[in-house]
C-alpha cells in the first residue's frame, strides 16, 4: 500500500448534507482519512494510491457536493533567493 495525501481548497462551506456525504467517503475502499479545516477552507484526504488517484478523489469530493476550487501543494515552495548585487 502506498499512502498519498492531497489537499483541496473549497469555496462554499459544506452544509450539513454535504458534511454527511463527506463522512460517507470513509466507506470508499482506499480512502484512509479525510480532514476538513473550516478556518482554512481546505480538505485533506489521505488515500491508498494503489487503489485511487487524485483525480478520483477530486471526483468523490465533488460528488459529495463539496465546492472544490483548487488542489493545493502540500509543501510550500522555497522563497526565491535574492539576486546578487552587481559588482561595482
Amino acid at each position: 500500500m502506498t499512502t498519498v495525501e492531497v489537499l483541496y481548497r473549497y469555496g462554499t462551506p459544506p452544509a450539513e448534507q454535504v458534511a454527511q456525504a463527506l463522512a460517507r467517503t470513509h466507506d470508499v475502499y482506499g480512502i484512509r482519512k479525510l480532514t476538513v479545516d473550516h478556518a482554512e477552507h481546505t480538505v485533506r484526504v489521505e488515500f491508498d494510491a494503489t487503489r485511487l488517484n487524485p483525480s478520483v478523489v477530486n471526483k468523490l469530493l465533488m460528488a459529495a457536493g463539496l465546492d472544490v476550487v483548487e488542489e493545493l501543494p502540500l509543501v510550500t515552495p522555497p522563497a526565491p533567493e535574492p539576486e546578487p548585487a552587481p559588482a561595482a
